[in-house]
Parts: structure tokens; C-alpha cells; sequence
């Protein structure tokens, strides 16, 4: 069979980016199509990938600005030419599960969640700095947006959701069934340690709606340190709220952020995420994770065994958690064998057996 993987842009570095990396592990001669891709960007593990962009490759300043040319994405995927496949495996929380592919060929779409910024597109832009005029006009342009989206998931033959709450999603907004299978971990990569220092850490792009601010707040309160890996958008405001047991480290090669998470008192994870492969990185090197109570947490953290849940995205209650965090004796090893079930290993296995028996369903229909 000829496969091709489908991903909607390569220009962060992110928990959609290292499924891709994993499809492109299973599948290595497998072109990859995508929007745009930055070699700066670019997972290591992808840098020998047969990469396929649109013509946005080509626009002067879309790299940086990727966000801004949410207009034309439509159009860019509508050039893809995937006659010489069979299957195609697209990766997706925005555009990649709209392309059109022949009658004949199988269409499996491992989606991250259907698009934020439609779907929630007020709680998307509740921290967002656009002036009320612009956020006017970006409301038309997405509620029609939104109609796009739902006549387009007929393109998707299968549906596979990375979370329980991505499946619901999946139903309520394309009226479709989905199966779910959990993102990979690459679990070899992280390690235990015996020497534990007194920082928490965050690891995450700084973009609004992951509620970074939430802990500032928070670790402004308690006085605690806390260290923050990554960078984006939203970095000069939260520098700006920042005290000086706050420090920004930017961003870090893998090294460096495994061992961060090895020795770190714990992960601090306050925003809803779709899935959320951070804290069972975390896990998988030992530490337990803080996490608001919502979206793909509910699957991956079990209170007291490898986290604590806050309920509600308030400082007080984040307060709490920590502190419970404080007062409960960690069983190491509990917390590596919890992550060791989302393990690289599994995921490959159950993907293959999956497309395997979905393409045969497909090719006996046709």
C-alpha cells in the first residue's frame, strides 16, 4: 500500500508535531503534505522527511504570521493530489482533515480536536489582543467558517480521536462516530532521578488560552519557584505579571527539559487541553503532574496516583492543589508505570491494527 501523512502546518513544536514524528517513524517513505513547514521548527526526527508544502510555503513572512493567514488555508489544501495513494493519514485539528482525496483512496484522520477557533472561537479569543473591530469581523468570517468545516468532514472516510472529549467533540459538531487512541509518549527518553530540587516547572507554548498566567498568579502568591520552558505570544504580558521567583527560560533542546522534569517538585499544567502530552512526559520521568480538571486531562491523570486535580481555573484552587501536592508521599515508580501505558510502542501497535482493519472495511464497500 502507498501512504501518504497529512499534517496542517510544521511550524511549532508541539504534541500534534511529535504524532506526526511517530506516524513518520511507522511509515518513513511516506511523503508528508502540509501547509507550510519552518526548518527552525522542525522536529529533528522530521528533517529527513520527504516534506510536500502548498504555495503558502512560498508567501513572504507566513511562517511567523501562520495564524494570520487563516483565510487562505482553505484554498491551500484544495492542491494536494493524492491519486498515487491508497491511504492517506492526516494529523489535524484544523484544515488537514478537509482535503479531498480520490473515491478510491482511504482517508483516515487521527484528529487532535476539530478546530479551537471556531468551534470555541469566545473562549478562544477572550485573552487575545485584536481590537473589538477586528474581532467583529473575524466572528462573520468564522461562522462561516464553521459551515466549511462541517460540510468537509464528509472527506474524512474514519475518524480517530486522541481524546474522550475530542470524540464527543467529533460527534456534536460533524455528527460522527470516532474511535480513541491516545498520542504517543516516548517514554525511553525520560529517566527518574533521586535528587529532587524545590522548583515547579512549566513546559508549554505561551499562547493565552493555555492559562499560564493562572500559575503567575499563583506562584506570585505562594512565592514558590517556578520555571517556565517555552516560548510565544503571550510572553511579555507574563514576564510583565511576573515576580522574581518566576523565571522564563525560553526555549530548551529535549535534553535539558528531560531533565528539568526529573527533577522538578511538579508539572504545573492550569489550561484545557485536547489531550495534553506534557504531563505524562512528566510522569514518565517521575513527577507528578497539577492539573485543571477538564479536556484531556480527565484520561491521563488519576488524583494521587500520578496528579491532583483543581476544579476550577481560580488561583485559590490552584493554591490548594499545590499544596496537596506538598503534603502527598509520591510513589516514583507508581507514577512510570502509569506512563508507560501511553508508551510509543502501544501507539504504533494499536494505529497499525486500526488502519489495518478500517482500510479493509473501506476497500470490501468499494
Amino acid at each position: 500500500m502507498k501512504i501518504a501523512i497529512a499534517h496542517d502546518y510544521l511550524v511549532q513544536m508541539g504534541g500534534a508535531e511529535r504524532v506526526v514524528e511517530v506516524f513518520h517513524q511507522m511509515y518513513p517513505s511516506a511523503p508528508i503534505y502540509t501547509t507550510m513547514f519552518s526548518n527552525n521548527r522542525l522536529l529533528d526526527e522530521l528533517r529527513d522527511a520527504d516534506i510536500r508544502a502548498s504555495w503558502l510555503q512560498k508567501m513572504p513572512g507566513g511562517k511567523s504570521h501562520f495564524k494570520e493567514m487563516l483565510p487562505l488555508y482553505p484554498f491551500a489544501i484544495k492542491d494536494f493530489d493524492f491519486r498515487e495513494f491508497d491511504i492517506v493519514l492526516s494529523s489535524s485539528s484544523a484544515f488537514m482533515k478537509s482535503i479531498q482525496v480520490p473515491k478510491d483512496t482511504f482517508h483516515l484522520c487521527y484528529c487532535h480536536t476539530p478546530m479551537r477557533f471556531a468551534w470555541d472561537y469566545d473562549t478562544y479569543m477572550e485573552r487575545q489582543s485584536n481590537s473589538s473591530v477586528m474581532k467583529r469581523l473575524l466572528k462573520i468570517y468564522i461562522d462561516r467558517l464553521k459551515q466549511w468545516d462541517q460540510k468537509t468532514s464528509a472527506n474524512v472516510n474514519q475518524f480517530i480521536a486522541n481524546s474522550s472529549v475530542v470524540k464527543n467533540r467529533i460527534r456534536n459538531y460533524y455528527q460522527r462516530d470516532s474511535d480513541v487512541i491516545f498520542p504517543p509518549i516516548n517514554t525511553s527518553r525520560f529517566h527518574s532521578s533521586s535528587s529532587i530540587d524545590d522548583y515547579y516547572l512549566i513546559v508549554s507554548r505561551l499562547v493565552s488560552y493555555k492559562r499560564i498566567d493562572l500559575a503567575v498568579e499563583a506562584f506570585n502568591r505562594n512565592g514558590l519557584p517556578l520555571y517556565i520552558v517555552g516560548e510565544g505570544p503571550d510572553m511579555v504580558r507574563l514576564k510583565a505579571m511576573a515576580k522574581g521567583n518566576i523565571r522564563f527560560l525560553g526555549r530548551l533542546d529535549d535534553g535539558s527539559v528531560t531533565q528539568m522534569m526529573a527533577q522538578c517538585r511538579a508539572l504545573i499544567f492550569p489550561g484545557e487541553e485536547d489531550f495534553g502530552i506534557t504531563p505524562l512526559e512528566a510522569n514518565a520521568a517521575g513527577r507528578p503532574v497539577v492539573a485543571y480538571q477538564a479536556g484531556g486531562a480527565l484520561d491521563t491523570i488519576v488524583p494521587h496516583v500520578n496528579g491532583v486535580f483543581f476544579k476550577r481555573q481560580e488561583v485559590e484552587d490552584l493554591l490548594l492543589a499545590i499544596q496537596e501536592v506538598e503534603n502527598h508521599a509520591w510513589d516514583v515508580r507508581q507514577i512510570v508505570q502509569h506512563a508507560q501505558k501511553f508508551d510509543e510502542k502501544t501507539f504504533m501497535d494499536k494505529l497499525k491494527d486500526y488502519m489495518g482493519k478500517a482500510y479493509q472495511q473501506f476497500r470490501e464497500g468499494h
